[in-house]
C-alpha cells in the first residue's frame, strides 16, 4: 500500500541535527505511527513521505519552513516572578503551558535573573535544519473514527 492522505503510517526514524547528533529517534522495535494529511508530523518529511511504501527507506534534510519553522525573536519576552505563582523554585529549562491567541503554547525558561525570568515560546527545534533516516514500517487504511480523532488508535 502507498502513503497517502488518511493512511495510517509506521515508520522507524532517527533525528539528527546538523553535525550528527542524535535528537530524537523512535524506540527500538516501536515504530511512530500516525495519520498521513493530518498533519501530525512535520510537513517536510509528511511530504517525502507521500507515495513511498512499507519497506522503503530515505534520507530527508528539512528547512525550518517545512520543520517547526523559523525563530521568532517576539516569542521570547521577559515576564516577572509573579507571574510564576506558587513555583517557587523556577529554572532555566522547564517548561510550562501558556494560553495565548494562538491557543495553548509551551515555553521554556532560558534565564533566571532574580525577579525576571525570560521565557522562549519557539519549539526548541526552531531554525533548525530536521534530518530524517526513516524506514517506512507500515501503511494501512485509517478507520473512519481514527480519520475523526485525528489520530492513531492503538490496536489490541
Amino acid at each position: 500500500m502507498v502513503i497517502a492522505d488518511e493512511k495510517v503510517v509506521s515508520i522507524h526514524y532517527k533525528l539528527t541535527s546538523d553535525d550528527g547528533q542524535v535528537i530524537q529517534e523512535s524506540a527500538a522495535g516501536e515504530p511512530l505511527s500516525y495519520i498521513h494529511g493530518a498533519g501530525n508530523i512535520v510537513l517536510g518529511l509528511e511530504s517525502a513521505l507521500s507515495g513511498k511504501s512499507g519497506g522503503d527507506k530515505l534520507k530527508v534534510s528539512v528547512n525550518p519552513e517545512q520543520g517547526y519553522g523559523p525563530r521568532n525573536d517576539a516569542l521570547i519576552q521577559e515576564l516577572p516572578r509573579k507571574m510564576f505563582e506558587g513555583i517557587d523554585d523556577i529554572q532555566e529549562g522547564m517548561q510550562f503551558q501558556a494560553q495565548s491567541e494562538q491557543g495553548t503554547q509551551v515555553i521554556t525558561v532560558t534565564n533566571v535573573d532574580g525577579d525576571r525570568i525570560t521565557v522562549d515560546g519557539n519549539h526548541p527545534l526552531a531554525g533548525q535544519v530536521l534530518n530524517f533516516e526513516v524506514e517506512v514500517d507500515s501503511v494501512r487504511d485509517a478507520s473512519a473514527e481514527e480519520i475523526a480523532h485525528g489520530h492513531v488508535h492503538k490496536e489490541v
